[in-house]
């Protein structure tokens, strides 16, 4: 008698333990499901004080095109403004430092006072092994989550840097918990005119990013949910831009015509 009471208290224990576990599952599916269906819809309300905003940098053209973005916004509306980029990209944060200046002058303001510039580990360094950048994409995602819970912004622009991924994937976290409901705002690179960056496809299919915007009609088109916002690049800019691949089209020309040419006269050379 004693061990069929036994079964059965130990029967009612795993089913109740199986029944927590499966409710606990359901509520953090479900919290998943309401950032993931919020995140996508338009701000409802616009908030009454600035608020704090963590800037992505990149190495290349991203940061060029961020601060650009930048220069457009109300800088009163978007302060403090954390800078942070990965801890090899030197450039990148000279350049912004330059940028907080440029505003200091204008404003009076100094740049120590409503800007911070950070870095954070790379998760894979270019040329670098995949098998050694486990170890260093794990460090990468600790640096970054310690960085997070220390800034904590209420709004994350980036524009497609792989440094951007641990660090909206952990504003996304901080929203299922409940601890920062943090805004991204993503800016596709002009660069991109058919194919999203894999950042940006992963913030978009996952439906990360609250905000998503893209500098070409096609690729609004192909990616429905993304906003056309036409050229954000400053018009100055983006004729150099092209003026720099309408030169470098050039180059390769006269490379072609030069070898072509030594070619000819080598094998005349052969034959004499």
């Amino acid at each position: 008698m004693e061990k069929g009471n036994g079964c059965c208290f130990s029967i009612m224990a795993s089913s109740a333990t199986i029944t927590f576990f499966l409710i606990g599952i359901t509520l953090v599916v479900c919290r998943v499901l309401y950032a993931m269906y919020w995140s996508s819809k338009p701000l409802r309300k616009r908030a009454p004080q600035p608020v704090s905003t963590l800037i992505v940098l990149g190495s290349g053209g991203h940061t060029a095109e961020i601060l650009n973005v930048l220069s457009v916004l109300q800088k009163d509306r978007f302060s403090p403004r954390i800078y942070i980029a990965a801890a090899t990209d030197y450039m990148s944060l000279q350049k912004a430092y330059l940028f907080e200046n440029s505003l200091a002058d204008e404003t009076g303001v100094r740049a120590e006072k409503t800007a911070q510039f950070l870095q954070i580990y790379r998760s894979r360094e270019v040329g670098q092994s995949y098998i050694s950048s486990v170890w260093t994409t794990l460090l990468a995602i600790v640096n970054a989550l310690q960085l997070m819970i220390k800034i904590r912004p209420q709004v994350i622009i980036c524009n497609g840097p792989g440094t951007c991924i641990p660090l909206c994937a952990i504003a996304f976290l901080f929203k299922i918990m409940g601890i920062r409901w943090s805004s991204i705002f993503y800016v596709e690179s002009i660069a991109r005119v058919k194919r999203l960056s894999l950042s940006g496809l992963l913030l978009y299919n996952l439906r990360i990013a609250d905000e998503f915007f893209v500098q070409w009609p096609q690729l609004q088109r192909k990616y429905p949910r993304a906003h056309y916002v036409g050229c954000l690049m400053s018009s100055c800019y983006y004729r150099g831009y092209k003026f720099c691949n309408v030169l470098a089209y050039f180059k390769l020309l006269w490379l072609v015509f030069f070898f072509f040419f030594f070619f000819l006269n080598h094998k005349k050379i052969q034959v004499f």
